[in-house]
């Protein structure tokens, strides 16, 4: 049986879970321990020597990287298709996929740092807050320009683009309560709340998240450690936290991504 390396909330592994479901796959998931204080090991770090969620272990086979891991599965099980079968449609959804991934995740991320994890206050925290809002609304402005009147942004049916779309929108309303921005989303996100597959997936999620421990007191004692790379880092220095960093990283509260092959 597959086997899923995860945490519930993050929207890489949400994209791939989401997948799974889809196609019908039997497959076990394990939160690697150690994974917030920046020491995970054992089977973990050896399928993905990043020490970075998602990993899919399949038998002697190990694939890192959510996007490796969707292309992998859509080679060994090709049925059902999640990828659409024109190459300017496969295409479009590698683009919107990549947009997610690298423009629309670091927004919510973001949000997390600042009004769950508190690592900014007062007039900052306002301004940082302010800036991922704006940016969610112009990203769903313009996902609404992609959807158009279609039911699903893979077309006729949900496929890969939306399972890399709902993780990231659903988690901007039900985490941080940013509505959709248009009523095409708004009927969008109703149908990807209507589909068990996906669903599932968006409710362990919220329950992660409704259940969160104390972040902010865990990031005043030291005790947790989160990843700042490419797009959130630069995310958090455009939204104007760059005092954000420097706190992090005199305290050993942030972290960065860890070489291949480094000890």
């Amino acid at each position: 049986m597959l086997k899923l390396y995860e945490h519930p909330m993050s929207a890489f592994v949400m994209k791939v879970k989401m997948a799974l479901n889809e196609k019908g796959l039997a497959w076990t998931a394990e939160v690697p321990s150690g994974l917030m204080v920046g020491q995970a090991g054992g089977g973990f770090l050896a399928a993905n020597p990043r020490a970075e969620i998602p990993a899919l272990v399949d038998g002697d086979v190990a694939v890192f990287d959510s996007t490796v891991i969707l292309e992998y599965l859509e080679d060994k099980w090709p049925q059902p298709a999640l990828m659409p079968a024109d190459p300017a449609l496969r295409a479009r959804a590698r683009m919107l996929e990549d947009v997610m991934d690298t423009h629309y995740e670091p927004n919510n991320w973001g949000l997390m740092e600042v009004l769950v994890a508190q690592r900014a206050t007062g007039a900052l925290a306002d301004q940082m807050v302010a800036f991922g809002k704006a940016r969610i609304g112009q990203l769903q402005h313009w996902l609404d320009g992609h959807l158009g009147d279609a039911p699903w942004f893979n077309g006729a049916t949900c496929g890969w683009a939306d399972v890399c779309i709902a993780p990231v929108v659903a988690r901007s309303k039900l985490a941080y309560g940013i509505d959709p921005a248009t009523p095409r989303i708004a009927a969008w996100l109703g149908r990807v709340m209507a589909r068990p597959s996906l669903a599932s997936v968006i409710e362990q999620m919220h329950t992660a998240f409704r259940n969160l421990p104390d972040l902010a007191a865990q990031v005043r004692d030291g005790t947790l450690v989160r990843q700042y790379r490419d797009h959130r880092l630069e995310w958090i220095l455009a939204a104007g936290g760059l005092p954000v960093v420097q706190e992090g990283l005199d305290k050993g509260t942030i972290r960065f991504s860890r070489p291949p092959g480094r000890p």
